[in-house]
């Protein structure tokens, strides 16, 4: 279940006020009664059922369906008795936050079927207070019908993006172990056998140095070349560590869509010519970026990218169906987009924002890097 600061929902079209209402209506409803005694069994209908609706925030199993059945009669009773069927909506959230799918499926039936025969009860009992808000009563209805999937649904899809999320830091950490783990033997291939050679001629140079020093001469040239050597593979090695191409990278993306339940497709080849590393490289992190982007908040279904490569730049475009980001993109804070837009200044990129029908970004990086010229 939500946590108790939850049980009023944000919804873009029932606001916080409304559920206040729906709070303060049902005293509206009570105090038309003729009789002190009605007033009084209203009330403490009414304490009873917020009482049972905030404990079910903090309850499970049997006490939590108990607590939901105490809540469903009150429903029914103060709709029988005074008319207000405004309760049904609170109950239709409560269900809707309700994890088990048999025990929400079964609850819902049971939920609809009670306030449906008691809004029948209501228009025999009470048919002009009934009437003078038949278009509330309809909305109601409507929400209660809605209310419970919309919730449920929405709880589902959060508890997935979180899933989705874990995923994500389980396999960087994954990611991180190889890596290292590829490090450390590349680095024992590169510098283990050399070292020892240069141990080695070191050794027989020592001894040389004194009964054929034009030996030990030669073997220490052999040792400088050696190291040079050493140091030059080295080099190359953490060259190659800075980077990571760029299809290594759609791969690893695609298969974070096809968790999220979003259809890839990919356009162009990801093996760039004449590309250099670092600017693949700053290309594959704003593509990671905006996959992560598209997954969290697009709310979209497919995704395409896009990979053009002419003479003189390289165009990754990436377009996602889903709810776009509005017509004003503010660079100073969400989605990593200023991130993203630093990177590519780095290597004298650009990107663009078009959010109509989607959002599309266009990433453009120069295939040589302008640097400027060093003094001497």
């Amino acid at each position: 279940m939500s946590k108790w600061y939850q049980i009023f929902p944000k919804y873009p079209w029932l606001s916080i006020y409304a559920w206040i209402v729906f709070c303060i209506f049902p005293f509206f409803f009570i105090f038309r009664s003729t009789t002190p005694l009605e007033i009084v069994i209203g009330l403490a209908l009414t304490l009873l059922f917020f009482i049972a609706y905030r404990s079910s925030f903090s309850t499970k199993g049997w006490l939590l369906y108990l607590s939901v059945a105490l809540q469903i009669s009150i429903s029914v009773w103060m709709t029988y008795l005074y008319g207000y069927i405004y309760f049904s909506i609170f109950l239709s959230f409560l269900i809707g936050n309700i994890k088990r799918r048999f025990s929400f499926f079964v609850i819902y039936s049971i939920h609809l079927v009670a306030t449906i025969v008691a809004v029948i009860i209501g228009f025999f009992t009470q048919t002009e207070l009934f009437l003078s808000h038949m278009p509330f009563l309809i909305i109601c209805l409507i929400g209660v019908i809605l209310l419970p999937f919309n919730t449920y649904t929405r709880n589902q899809r959060e508890a997935l993006e979180d899933q989705l999320e874990e995923a994500q830091i389980k396999i960087s950490q994954y990611i991180i172990i190889e890596e290292r783990e590829r490090i450390a033997r590349d680095l024992h291939d590169t510098l283990g056998q050399k070292l020892s050679l240069i141990g080695l001629k070191s050794d027989l140079a020592g001894r040389l140095i004194e009964k054929n020093p034009q030996a030990a001469k030669i073997e220490i040239l052999d040792i400088n070349q050696t190291a040079r050597s050493v140091l030059k593979e080295v080099r190359e090695l953490v060259t190659n560590m800075r980077g990571t191409k760029l299809e290594d990278e759609l791969f690893r993306i695609n298969q974070i869509l096809k968790a999220a339940q979003i259809e890839c497709t990919v356009t162009g080849t990801p093996k760039l010519v004449n590309t250099p590393l670092l600017v693949e490289n700053v290309l594959s992190m704003c593509l990671k970026e905006a996959v992560n982007n598209v997954v969290k908040h697009s709310r979209a279904s497919t995704c395409s990218i896009s990979i053009k490569q002419s003479a003189k730049e390289t165009l990754l475009k990436v377009y996602d169906n889903g709810q776009g980001m509005g017509e004003k993109v503010n660079w100073s804070k969400g989605h990593g987009l200023r991130g993203m837009k630093e990177r590519l200044e780095f290597v004298n990129g650009t990107l663009d924002i078009h959010s109509k029908n989607g959002t599309t970004l266009n990433i453009r990086v120069p295939n040589v890097i302008q640097q400027p010229s060093q003094e001497e």
